[in-house]
């Protein structure tokens, strides 16, 4: 039946069903060996003498159909085979950063989390380094035949290090402050992101120029740290990144993700109170000389959450911007008490529908570059003449 309305799709569903797809099994491409295990790294942030890493382990069932190879049916195969994938606890990850090496071990879910303090500083001369995975030991008994025939997987990822000379770190939520709703919602960004006319629609206007005007700095140099931060899953961090490609915002670690747990081991989401809150905490504690710029959206609780922030680390955050997606008055005037509030700890709250808006405060203060606030301003106009009715 399914190989059926395979076959009655129309060729505009299908082409945008593999260019789902082709993102959506991407991990898996690799790692054809059924079965077996997987080493999943996502990017990773520090400084020159301390970084952090956060992987999976994990298994994948075989599901030995006779499909033949980059077919669109191999690919909704993989799709089925990484849906259902499970986490292998408890085994030994070896991971080495230049010459530092330490080993950690997967928590229930297959995740493991390395807070490394390197033997020697990272060079300085470059903001982007890499770290190497091994694994170790396999699931039940090391000794086992299994264990030791799948031990030795390996992987490797980037690591983000500002240069010495950044004077900012730049904090951004994802859902409806850079993207449009859908993020928390697979099979709606899903679509959005890959079928017909759905692309440029996934992005808010101008976003992309005001970001690369934040990374940049007023002068061009400044290559801010640009850390983002969602409520969604990891498993859509390879969709995040290529929505970021498409729309030309400025990578970085999409950091922030959560485990929601649905898996054949855990079915039901895991709780997230605090997620925002706690990483940026974090955050703060690692880059502890550099003041910060939040940035979030009115429909949640972001303006009070980094207004909690601004409580209780004084001095730290300079500008707080918030698109205001809320539509409410009353809300509205919520938040503008929130900014009275900030400023008496030199802080600016700023709440604007507009990305062009956002960039001419940001001018204003010397974070931006005027022809960052130009571009902002032309590429929201141009967004909102070809999507009239966004």
């Amino acid at each position: 039946m399914l190989l059926s309305g395979i076959d009655t799709m129309s060729r505009a569903m299908k082409r945008g069903l593999r260019r789902l797809l082709k993102v959506a099994v991407r991990p898996m491409k690799s790692e054809r060996a059924h079965g077996g295990r997987v080493i999943h790294s996502y990017r990773g942030y520090g400084s020159r003498t301390e970084v952090f890493l956060i992987g999976r382990v994990f298994r994948q069932p075989g599901l030995n159909l006779p499909t033949r190879q980059d077919s669109l049916m191999s690919d909704l195969v993989d799709l089925v085979r990484r849906s259902i994938r499970w986490g292998i606890h408890d085994v030994e990850v070896e991971i080495r950063v230049n010459d530092t090496r330490c080993v950690v071990t997967t928590d229930r879910y297959g995740y493991f989390h390395a807070n490394i303090e390197l033997d020697e500083p990272l060079p300085a001369d470059r903001v982007w380094h890499q770290a190497d995975f091994r694994l170790l030991t396999g699931s039940g008994d090391p000794g086992s035949r299994r264990a030791r025939a799948t031990a030795g997987a390996t992987a490797s990822t980037d690591i983000y290090v500002p240069p010495p000379d950044v004077d900012r770190v730049v904090i951004s939520d994802i859902d409806d402050t850079v993207m449009h709703t859908g993020v928390a919602n697979k099979l709606t960004m899903f679509y959005r992101l890959f079928f017909e006319k759905a692309q440029r629609r996934t992005a808010f206007p101008g976003v992309a120029s005001f970001y690369q005007g934040l990374h940049e700095g007023a002068d061009g140099q400044r290559q801010r740290p640009m850390l983002y931060v969602s409520r969604g899953p990891w498993s859509i961090y390879e969709v995040l990144e290529t929505f970021f490609q498409i729309n030309r915002i400025p990578v970085g670690p999409v950091l922030f993700l959560r485990e929601w747990g649905l898996t054949l081991q855990h079915p039901m989401p895991q709780k997230a109170e605090d997620h925002k809150q706690t990483l940026i905490e974090k955050m703060l504690s690692l880059y502890e000389d550099m003041p910060f710029v939040l940035i979030g959206d009115s429909g949640q609780h972001d303006p009070e959450v980094y207004a909690q922030i601004v409580r209780d680390h004084p001095g730290r955050i300079s500008n707080i911007y918030i698109r205001d997606v809320s539509r409410d008055g009353r809300r509205s005037d919520a938040i503008r008490e929130l900014a009275d509030e900030v400023s008496r700890s030199d802080c600016t709250l700023t709440l604007a529908e507009d990305s062009a808006t956002l960039a001419e405060h940001a001018h204003q203060h010397g974070l931006v570059s005027k022809s960052c606030v130009e571009q902002t301003r032309a590429e929201g106009e141009q967004q909102r003449r070809r999507h009239p009715e966004d």
